[in-house]
C-alpha cells in the first residue's frame, strides 16, 4: 500500500494542475493517467459527470473500455454513491447485490462524489484488481482530491 508521502505528492502535482490553463476534461484526463500509473492497484480511474436527469455519464478515463457509459442514480456503487452523497467503499464486489460489472477482474471499487454548491456535479470512481486495497488513507486521500477538483466544475 502507499504511504501518505504518495498521496501527499499526488495532491502536490494535482494543485499545478489546477493552477495550470488546462481545460477542465484535461485536466480530469490527467488526474486519471497520474493515479493510475502513480498508485499501483488503481487498475482502473474515471470520471462520471452529473447530466440530465438524475444521471451519471461517464468523462475522461484511464484503463479498459466500459459500457456503463450512462448510470441512473441508485444503480451500482457509483449510482448509489451519487443519490445519498456519499463515498462507497467495496472491499469486495462479489459480496454487493447492486453492483454493475465492467470486468471480471475488478475486485473492488471506490467511488468519491464532487459536489459544488451542495450539489453533486461528479463522481471519481476507481476499480482495483486486488481484494480490499483500499485503505483509510486512500478515502481521505481521493475525498482531499475531489474538494479541490470541485473548482472547477
Amino acid at each position: 500500500m502507499p504511504e501518505k508521502p504518495l498521496f501527499e505528492s499526488l495532491i502536490a502535482e494535482v494543485k499545478k494542475l489546477l493552477a495550470s490553463s488546462l481545460e477542465p476534461v484535461k485536466l480530469l484526463a490527467e488526474v486519471c493517467w497520474l493515479l493510475k500509473e502513480r498508485v499501483p492497484y488503481y487498475d482502473w480511474v474515471g470520471f462520471y459527470l452529473a447530466g440530465g436527469e438524475r444521471e451519471l455519464v461517464l468523462g475522461p478515463y484511464e484503463g479498459d473500455p466500459t459500457e456503463h457509459v450512462h448510470i441512473g442514480f441508485g444503480r451500482g456503487i457509483c449510482g448509489q454513491a451519487a443519490e445519498k452523497g456519499e463515498t462507497f467503499l467495496v472491499q469486495d464486489v462479489s459480496a454487493e447485490e447492486n453492483y454493475l460489472s465492467c470486468s471480471p477482474l475488478v475486485k473492488a471499487e471506490i467511488v468519491v462524489p464532487i459536489f459544488k454548491d451542495g450539489a453533486i456535479v461528479g463522481e471519481l470512481d476507481i476499480d482495483s484488481h486486488e481484494l480490499a486495497p483500499f485503505s483509510p488513507e486512500d478515502r481521505a486521500f481521493l475525498e482531499e482530491l475531489c474538494r479541490m477538483l470541485a473548482v472547477i466544475f
